[in-house]
């Protein structure tokens, strides 16, 4: 399973997903769609069947109106990124499990 990181998360959670929970992550700047759209970014996602990590709720609202892709919804509250660290690495497994069960929106809070 591979994920792609939005552009409100920062790039260092990408490589922490990738090097501390070993995982395999990118983010919208990795591949030149850090200025593109919530459209461009959600069809990319789902045509590469990466999951989507985000803070936006537009995904969620995309999510709704076409399932194509799968979405992690991160619903922390504004934080330091050592936080934001913490909270992936107490949920990781719980994450991976729901998607690797067939979920395709789960929400971190």
């Amino acid at each position: 399973m591979k994920f792609l990181v939005d552009n409100q998360l920062p790039p260092a959670l990408a490589r922490f997903i990738s090097q501390d929970l070993h995982g395999e992550a990118l983010h919208v700047s990795d591949i030149g769609l850090r200025c593109g759209s919530d459209a461009e970014v959600w069809t990319f996602a789902a045509e590469n069947d990466l999951v989507l990590i985000s803070k936006d709720e537009d995904f969620a609202a995309l999510y709704s109106k076409k399932p194509s892709a799968r979405l992690l919804w991160v619903r922390v509250g504004n934080c330091r990124r050592v936080s934001l660290l913490k909270v992936f690495m107490d949920q990781w497994r719980r994450i991976v499990e729901r998607f690797e069960s067939g979920e395709r929106l789960v929400e971190l809070r």
